[in-house]
This record gives structure tokens, C-alpha cells and sequence, in this order.
């Protein structure tokens, strides 16, 4: 009869034991795995390069056109909105880069069929879905609040010298108006005072909103679970309603353009006036842009909680 050898016997073998598990899966080890997926894939720092180039660029060529436009015409001086000049494109173009990142967070694990690794490698799929959630808003908001502050000192730059400007440092007084319209004899009335409050305003409010616009594309793709189909709502709801509303008669589309989250930006930019009374002020408005991202994470999450992969 053939003898069998235990465990731990003479013989000098020993069978490995396996590890104990240490416990349940946690949040800090989710975030540095999603961190390494979003850093290791080369659409991610096409997405931060575009959204830097494109914003830090237009803000130059903004600015240079709006000093060449003075020496010009004197008079192009009244009512020149500085800080919002060099925050157009970062907060008009930007929204629209930043809202591919955040779909892709979360719909190039679907396209790729990696979602079902992920999830076996992370059971909890609250866990999962809040470690993506922090990944994103993170690297997010720091991209955004440097292109946002570069592009307004960039912007800045190429007005100096023209007698318009913001700054961060003083408060700026500009022209509120011309009284004569020829260029030769040109006669400003009244001013207007920019703090340097109000212009920091404008740049951080600018990073925060385009923040929140990647947060609403990363739940509408955990929404629809497909990137083309994400981008697209992110557009529809960002760009094509916004301009839809246009035709509706004033007495409806001033009361709905409010309650729509591309409208922050708008105001959150501005730091002379506003353009529509209607609007609410920054931080109210942004509110808006915060309630949408709230609602749209919040469905995203329970679908995400409740489906198959």
C-alpha cells in the first residue's frame, strides 16, 4: 500500500499557506487603481494638452486682437471685460474637452469589455464607482484651476499696455462709455472699478465649473455605458438645448435658461455686469451646474449598482 506524506512531515516539504484575507476591499486601494488606469492610457493627456493649448491660446490671440483694436480705436476701450476675455475659450471650448475625459473615466472600460476585470477585482461597486468619481474630479479641478489661472495671466499679457486689463493684485478702473465717436476726439464717461476679488472670482469659478461639466459627461456614461453616446448628450445638454431655448418666446425663455447648467459659466466669467438680468448671480447659478451633476451622478450610481456589466 503506498503511504501518503502529510503536511509538515520529514520529508522537508511543506505546502505554502495561503495569505488570510485582510479584510474588505477598500477605498484608498480603488483610488490609486483607477488613478493608474486614467494615467496610463494616452487619451487622457491628449484631453489635458488639448483643453491647455486650446484655452491658453485663444486667450492670446483674444488678447492681442483686443490691443490691436484700441490702438486702433481708442474708443474700443469702454466696457472692455478683461478676465472674461482671457476665460472665454477655457470655459466655452474647455467644457467640451473636458466632458470626452470624463465619459471616457468610465465608458472605455465598457467599449473594451475591462469593466468585468474590474469589477471582479473590485466587488463593491459603490467603492468602484466613488474611487473613479474622486480620480476624476481631482485631477479635474487641478488641471483646470492651472490652465484657468494661465490662460488669464497669458490673456492679461498681450492687453498690456492698451489701458485695459484685470489683475489680481489691484483694482483696475476702465472706461464705462464713449461720448464722441469720432477716433480722434474720443470722450469716455464714467467708469467702472474690478477688484481684484471679482476677477478671482471669475478664475476659480471658470475651474469649478468645467469640473462640474466633467462630472455630468462621467454620469451620463455610466448613464448610457457608451462614449459616442455620452459626448453626444453631454453636447445636447451643454450646446444644442442651450440654443434651442433661443427660439422659445421671452417669457419662457428667460425663466428656463436658469435652471439649465451651461448658464454658469456665463455668469461666472463676467466680472463687469451681466449680460441677462435674468440670470441668478455666480455662486446661486453655479448651484444650478452642482444640482445637475448631483442628480445625473446619483442616477448614474444606482445604475451602475443595479446592472450587469
Amino acid at each position: 500500500m503506498a503511504a501518503t506524506t502529510a503536511p509538515g512531515s520529514a520529508s522537508g516539504l511543506r505546502l505554502a499557506a495561503l495569505p488570510q484575507a485582510a479584510g474588505r476591499a477598500g477605498l484608498a486601494g480603488a483610488i490609486r487603481s483607477e488613478f493608474t488606469k486614467l494615467r496610463s492610457v494616452r487619451s487622457t493627456y491628449w484631453t489635458i494638452a488639448a483643453l491647455f493649448i486650446v484655452s491658453v491660446g485663444i486667450a492670446a490671440i483674444a488678447g492681442f486682437a483686443i490691443a490691436n483694436n484700441i490702438h486702433s480705436n481708442p474708443q474700443n476701450k469702454a466696457g472692455i471685460d478683461a478676465a472674461q476675455a482671457s476665460l472665454i475659450a477655457f470655459f466655452e471650448f474647455g467644457q467640451l474637452i473636458v466632458a470626452v475625459l470624463g465619459a471616457l473615466t468610465i465608458t472605455s472600460e465598457y467599449s473594451t469589455g475591462m469593466i468585468r476585470t474590474s469589477m471582479a477585482a473590485m466587488p463593491r461597486r459603490g467603492t468602484f464607482y466613488a474611487a473613479k468619481l474622486i480620480v476624476l474630479t481631482t485631477v479635474t479641478l487641478i488641471v483646470s484651476l492651472v490652465t484657468s489661472f494661465v490662460a488669464f495671466f497669458v490673456g492679461q499679457a498681450a492687453m498690456s499696455g492698451s489701458g485695459v486689463g484685470a489683475s489680481l493684485f489691484h483694482s483696475v478702473t476702465i472706461p464705462r462709455g464713449v461720448q464722441a465717436t469720432s477716433p480722434n476726439n474720443v470722450t469716455f464717461f464714467g467708469t467702472i472699478v474690478i477688484s481684484p476679488g471679482t476677477v478671482l472670482t471669475a478664475i476659480i469659478g471658470c475651474a469649478l465649473f468645467v469640473t462640474m461639466v466633467a462630472l455630468i459627461a462621467f454620469a451620463l456614461g455610466s448613464i448610457v455605458r457608451h462614449t459616442a453616446g455620452a459626448i453626444t448628450s453631454a453636447i445636447g445638454l451643454l450646446f444644442v438645448l442651450p440654443i434651442i431655448i433661443q427660439i422659445l418666446p421671452n417669457t419662457w425663455r428667460w425663466d428656463i435658461m436658469r435652471f439649465f447648467p451651461d448658464s454658469a459659466g456665463r455668469v461666472l466669467s463676467k466680472t463687469i455686469g451681466q449680460d441677462n438680468p435674468h440670470l441668478w448671480s455666480a455662486w446661486p447659478q453655479f448651484g444650478v451646474t452642482v444640482i445637475w451633476a448631483a442628480v445625473l451622478l446619483a442616477a448614474g450610481a444606482s445604475l451602475f449598482r443595479s446592472r450587469d456589466a
